[in-house]
């Protein structure tokens, strides 16, 4: 049996453990493939996918040094920050994390175009005396590791519950008779919203009550035009007549 560790972003990953299962939100040190890392149980116990073991529950002394070394991390940020500027390498350093050790030093960065970062390794190595991985992330992947806010408000859904991205396509913003205006149907990412993937079942279900767009509709009185438009939270269409007016009628007026 595993339990769903949390770590800097939301993404769980699943860790074995021997005996009694370690209490939701404790935190915990476990054995990962970079080395030992501190993280917080964030599900009971299940079947799942290993991505390593916990070792224990994190001792006040675990804590303490993980601070210490979330410390020694800023520093190799703002560090490896001003190196870039002064090269004139175009990349965006996102944070550094430390294993409990201090032994391997993860670089998380986002460039628009390819970099190559490598030539760091050595000087990063030698100045914080540990192993040195740099990790590309792409758009939503720096959203979901430095957390935004989302157009309605709250924290965005991958910077606070969301395990993965979903393929979004500018159907499903058609389909909500969104407008097709990128600021209006992305995301602080520039990518389309991950929320039109959520709500696109309800809109299907909506939809399928409906004419087609651009199909002829008649009403029970007899008044027939193009579907001009769909309303589909409002169970309504708009119908284009002859005379160029348009008619808003509800799908039960429809014959």
């Amino acid at each position: 049996m595993t339990v769903g560790v949390r770590f800097r972003t939301p993404v769980l990953r699943y860790f074995r453990f021997q005996g009694e299962p370690p209490p939701l939100d404790a935190y915990v040190v476990v054995r990962t493939s970079r080395g030992l890392e501190v993280g917080k149980v964030r599900t009971p116990p299940k079947k799942a996918p290993e991505a390593g073991e916990v070792v224990r529950l994190a001792s006040k002394e675990d804590l303490d040094r993980a601070a210490r070394l979330r410390v020694r991390a800023e520093e190799a940020l703002f560090y490896l920050r001003a190196r870039l500027r002064e090269e004139g390498v175009e990349a965006k350093v996102l944070g550094c994390d430390f294993t409990l050790d201090g032994r391997h030093l993860s670089v998380h960065y986002a460039a628009q175009e390819r970099v190559n970062l490598r030539r760091f390794t050595h000087e990063l190595a030698e100045r914080f005396q540990a192993r040195v991985e740099f990790l590309a992330e792409g758009p939503r992947e720096e959203a979901q590791y430095l957390g935004t806010l989302g157009a309605c408000g709250m924290e965005s859904c991958c910077s606070t519950w969301l395990q993965g991205f979903a393929q979004v396509s500018i159907k499903l913003a058609r389909d909500q008779q969104l407008p097709l205006n990128p600021e209006k149907i992305s995301g602080p990412c520039g990518r389309l919203l991950c929320c039109l993937v959520y709500e696109h079942p309800v809109y299907q279900e909506l939809l399928a009550e409906l004419p087609r767009k651009n199909a002829r509709a008649c009403t029970r009185e007899g008044v027939c035009g193009k579907v001009h438009k769909l309303n589909p939270l409002k169970g309504t269409v708009e119908l284009l007549l002859e005379d160029g007016k348009t008619l808003e009628v509800g799908k039960e007026e429809l014959a």
